[in-house]
Formats: C-alpha cells, sequence, structure tokens
C-alpha cells in the first residue's frame, strides 16, 4: 500500500493556509498509517531485543494484549483503529521503539534495527526534533491493494506467532454481545515573558529480567532512556512500566468494544488510568495489582485491601461510578453538531513529558478540577461560532484535524490582572493533539488551534516530502522571537502566523463580531508584517527542494493577496513599527557574521 504523494494543487491549497477535504483527509491517512508501522516496528523490536532488556514474560503480554486488540477489532474495527491512531499513543510508541532498539537492547552480535521509516522506506528515521524539515516518502506496507487505506491490527505482522482474536489473555476473552472521544510596538510580548502569548508558541518546540508488572501507566512521560543516559537495568525497568501502559490501553479498548475479559494492570504514582474511560485513584506512588473484569458494559476493579469498584461505560466515551475513588474521563461536545465528543486529556501518563515541548517557560500538563472544567467548556462553547468567522474552511480544518485537548498548567503571569497570558504546543508524534493552557474566551481559542493544527499540517508535510535541505543552525531573523531561529524553525513559524494572518483578517472583513473588531484588525496588521519580514529569507534559501520552493511561493502568494485588503492606516503604522523595532533589537544581539544572508 502506498499513499498518493501531495499534488500541486495539495501544495497549493496548503501553501495558502488552506486544504480541501481531500488533501486533509491525506494528511490523516498519512499519519494513521505511519502509526500503524511505528505499532509494528514496536512488536517486530520486542521479539528481537535481549532478555535484559525485553524479558519473555513481557513479550508474551504484549502478545496478550494484541490478542485482546484483536478480539476487539473483530467486534468494532473502526473503534480500536481510532484507539491505535489516538495522538497520546505516539509518545508512548515512540519512548518504547527508542528503549527497544537502542544499543543495549539488542542482543550480542546483533546489528541495529531499523526504525519504522526504514522499515517503511529504506531511509533513516529522522531525528525526533519536534518539527522536522522532512523525513523522506511516505512510507508503505505490503498490505494489499487497497491504496490509501489504514492497515487494520490484523494485518500487521505477528511477533512470534500471536494468535488472532479469540485469545485468553488472564482468565478468557470473547465477544460480549449484550455490551454496547500584546503589545503594539516594541520587542515582542512572549518574548520577554518567556512563554506564548495567545496563539505566538515557539515554531521549533513543538512539540520527546523476571515476571512482566501487571500492566499500568506512569505518572508523566519522558525522553527515550538512551537519551537520559540511564543504566541498562533502569532501562529495563523504565520499558516494563511503559509496555504495561499498553495493556491498559487494550483492556479499555476492548471494553468499548463489548469484549469480555479478565486482566491485571497496574497502577502507578497512585493511579490506574484507563484512556478514554477514567482513572481509577488508589493508596501509595509503588506500583499496586488491579484485577479488572469486563462483562456487559460493566468493569469490576479489585485492588488488594480495598472494595471493589463497580464501573459503567458510557454511550460513546467516559464512565461513571458511584466510587470517590473513581475519576470520570472528561470530554467536551463535538466541534460540529454531528461530531464525536473530544477528549480533555487531563488523565493520561503520556500526554506530556516533563520539560517536552522545551518552550519558552512552557508549563506542565495540569488535573482539572470541576470549576477548570467548565471554564474550558465555556470557552469551548464558543470556539465554533469564532472558527466560523473566518470562513467554513477553518471549521472543516479543526474538525479534521483536531482529535484532542491537552490542558496545560495556566503560566503565573495568566492573573486577573493580566489575563492575557497563556500558552500551547503541539507534538509531533501525538498528531490531532493541541496543548493549551485554559483560554481566557473562543476567540483565543478559536486562535490558537489555527496556530497550532498548522504547525501540525506543516509537521505531516515535511515528512510526506522533503521541503529543504538547510541545516540546524539558527541563523535567521524571526519577528516573533528575540533570538535567532534556524530555517526550519523561521518556516514554521512563518507558516503558522500566515494563517493566523487569514484567520483575523477574515474576522475582521466579515465584521459580524463587533467586539473583537479592533482586536482582528491589530492582529491581522501585526502578523501580516511579521511574515513579510520573515518571506524574503524563506525564499532566498538556496537550500530549498523543488517541493519546498512550491509551498514556500504559495505562501508568498497568500501574502500578497491579504496585503489587497489591509488593516486600517493606524495598525498597520505601528505593526511596521514593531517588527522595525524587533528587528534592531535582533541585530543589536546577533552579529553580522551569525546572520544568514536576508535574515
Amino acid at each position: 500500500m502506498i499513499l498518493p504523494p501531495l499534488t500541486d494543487r495539495a501544495l497549493a491549497e496548503l501553501g495558502g493556509t488552506g486544504g480541501g477535504p481531500d488533501t486533509l483527509a491525506l494528511l490523516v491517512r498519512d499519519q494513521d498509517t505511519r502509526r500503524m508501522l511505528l505499532l509494528r516496528a514496536i512488536l517486530e523490536a520486542a521479539d528481537a531485543a535481549g532478555p535484559d532488556v525485553c524479558p519473555p514474560a513481557a513479550r508474551e503480554r504484549l502478545r496478550a494484549d494484541w490478542a485482546l486488540l484483536e478480539a476487539a477489532e473483530a467486534a468494532n474495527g473502526a473503534l480500536v483503529r481510532a484507539a491505535l491512531c489516538h495522538p497520546l499513543l505516539g509518545p508512548w510508541a515512540r519512548r518504547c521503539l527508542q528503549a527497544l532498539t537502542s544499543p543495549a537492547a539488542r542482543p550480542t552480535g546483533a546489528a541495529p534495527a531499523p526504525g519504522p521509516a526504514a522499515r517503511a522506506t529504506g531511509t533513516p528515521p529522522a531525528p525526533d526534533t519536534g518539527a522536522s524539515p522532512g523525513s523522506g516518502t511516505v512510507p508503505h506496507t505490503e498490505a494489499g491493494p487497497d491504496h490509501g487505506a489504514v492497515p487494520h491490527v490484523g494485518a500487521i505482522p505477528h511477533v512470534g506467532g500471536v494468535p488472532r482474536g479469540g485469545a485468553v489473555p488472564h482468565g478468557g476473552v470473547g465477544p460480549d454481545r449484550e455490551a454496547g472521544r500584546a503589545a503594539d510596538v516594541g520587542p515582542d510580548p512572549e518574548a520577554s515573558r518567556g512563554a506564548d502569548v495567545g496563539p505566538d508558541p515557539d515554531p521549533e518546540a513543538r512539540p520527546d529480567a523476571g515476571a512482566v508488572p501487571p500492566a499500568g501507566a506512569v505518572p508523566h512521560a519522558v525522553p527515550g532512556p538512551g537519551a537520559r543516559g540511564l543504566g541498562p537495568g533502569q532501562q529495563c525497568r523504565e520499558l516494563l512500566v511503559d509496555l504495561a501502559h499498553f495493556s491498559a490501553v487494550a483492556a479499555a479498548v476492548a471494553a468499548r468494544a463489548g469484549v469480555a475479559y479478565a486482566v491485571r494492570l497496574s497502577a502507578h504514582g497512585g493511579r490506574l488510568v484507563l484512556p478514554g474511560l477514567g482513572a481509577l485513584r488508589v493508596d501509595g506512588a509503588e506500583p499496586v495489582a488491579v484485577d479488572v473484569v469486563h462483562r456487559h458494559g460493566r468493569l469490576t476493579l479489585r485492588g488488594p485491601g480495598a472494595a471493589d469498584v463497580s464501573v459503567f461505560l458510557e454511550d460513546g466515551f467516559g464512565a461513571w461510578s458511584d466510587s470517590r475513588a473513581w475519576h470520570p474521563a472528561y470530554a467536551l461536545p463535538g466541534l460540529l453538531p454531528d461530531g464525536a465528543p473530544l477528549p480533555l486529556e487531563d488523565f493520561d501518563p503520556y500526554r506530556a513529558a516533563p520539560g517536552d515541548p522545551q518552550c519558552y517557560g512552557l508549563t506542565g500538563p495540569a488535573t482539572l478540577d470541576d470549576g477548570e472544567r467548565k471554564n474550558w467548556l465555556q470557552a469551548w462553547s464558543g470556539t465554533a461560532g469564532a472558527l466560523l468567522l473566518s470562513g467554513e474552511r477553518r471549521l472543516t480544518e479543526a474538525a479534521t484535524l483536531l482529535r484532542c485537548l491537552v490542558p496545560l498548567a495556566t503560566p503565573d503571569r495568566a492573573t486577573a490582572e493580566a489575563r492575557r497570558g497563556s500558552c500551547s504546543a503541539t507534538r509531533s508524534e501525538a498528531f490531532g493533539a493541541v496543548l493549551s493552557s485554559t483560554p481566557p474566551d473562543a476567540t483565543r481559542l478559536a486562535a490558537t488551534l489555527v496556530h497550532e493544527l498548522h504547525h501540525a499540517k506543516l509537521a505531516v508535510v515535511s515528512e510526506m516530502m522533503t521541503l529543504h535541505h538547510a541545516d540546524g543552525q539558527a541563523r535567521y531573523f524571526a519577528p516573533w522571537r528575540p533570538d535567532p531561529r534556524p530555517y526550519d524553525g523561521l518556516l514554521q513559524g512563518a507558516y503558522a502566523h500566515l494563517a493566523l494572518a487569514d484567520f483575523h483578517q477574515r474576522r475582521a472583513l466579515d465584521g459580524s463580531d463587533r467586539a473583537h473588531l479592533d482586536t482582528d484588525w491589530s492582529q491581522f496588521a501585526r502578523y501580516h508584517a511579521q511574515v513579510g519580514a520573515a518571506l524574503p529569507g524563506l525564499v532566498g534559501s538556496a537550500e530549498l527542494t523543488r517541493p519546498g520552493r512550491r509551498l514556500v511561493e504559495f505562501m508568498v502568494d497568500a501574502h500578497a493577496r491579504m496585503g489587497e485588503h489591509p488593516a486600517p492606516r493606524a495598525h498597520a503604522v505601528r505593526a511596521l513599527e514593531y517588527v522595525r523595532t524587533a528587528r534592531r533589537l535582533w541585530a543589536r544581539r546577533v552579529p553580522q557574521e551569525l546572520r544568514a544572508p536576508l535574515a
């Protein structure tokens, strides 16, 4: 199976910060296919790893979890594929593969295991830098003639003869037939404050022996063990906990699919997380075994020395219980009237790693109380309308690409007296997730989605085709940052800011939101001026590939079209002075010999 390449028409749509239904669907299929290939690579790597890294018991448990997923797929294939392509399973998968393919994971004399991209295309995988400049071609498999379709669970090659659906991991599996997601002038304020103000994030930091322990979750994911210099023993222990999380994923998905089972999981850090359902609170931070039985839409959770907790699945998303130890997962209403609920992921242990993404002062993940969830709901309830004022394509784009929101802690500066403060990010390995602190209102949330989803769009395009061959040297002026940026960071930032300029201009030209009209013109003028200052450095690079140059040319065309409807003179003058001031300050800090031509 080979996904079709991006056509010139698709590049034109994307370069203009748009994308028709077919183009957006192709981006989604690309990422879903890569996810399934990544999971295949984990199964193969687990089988190839030495026993001191992945003990036989851990491999057997991974096979049993996959068998449970196959049983679930037989009952509801679309549900299982959606769960395996959930954004936050991406950081988990990347972390596991890093551990399984590190030098310590290979048996003596074994050759290095290729990453998933190498298996798929014969090229080495690109380093995980967040927004990469492009790692090669679209992956392909031998999964059959259905070009463009995402491979299903049963189509992924099995390790060591994993049984098909109907296997009995820990007590019996089978279908349960009855059981039923600014300042105006001067240096950029987000630079001086340290984190993103509204939709102005860092364009590069996009956001990475014995029996296997009972499956469970970790408090937060962290970068791969090899990157942290952990010893082999610690790597093995962390890998076992990471692999165990997959058991919780499989159990949650199988329950939602109506499969009956009995498994043993484990809670870590005082919590057992069942993605999409909720979390069980247990005493103590040490691993605690929890027996989980599912029958007819009812989960029974039994920990040592604690009363059984009965949990009942809700229709579509979440699960409820009358036990105070159970915290149900929470989802916002669908962005469209007939859309699926959108998970507000404040439980998942892989939603963000400490210090990752490495954005200016980006806060860590937040666990919300009822009041904070209400604040999110209040902002979310008007987001569709705020997006629609900039055109139906913005609403369609968000509904197509956005799969979950990850709450971040509110920056300290965002007090009642300074509500402008907020931060947001995306992670390249978590396509479809937007990380954000609590938005102050629907318009700001809509702008954040436009900004972050364009980082995500360009990251996908960069994976599908090589856009440039520039190195990572930070030599370029970006008006939204005080420090010099590498070429890819400049491209990412210019693309996201071009989308914001389009968003605010269309809202201003619509004129319906009188309360935000002046702000929309002001924001349009600033973003348009910022992108105008960045485009010469992008266009003038000799490192662009043919598709990369076409994309940048389409960005130039879109920027020029926006100039045909300028902001009121006062806003335009302030925006130009803003950029001039930012450039003067940048020039004082960066010696001439360290600057790129046209920077």
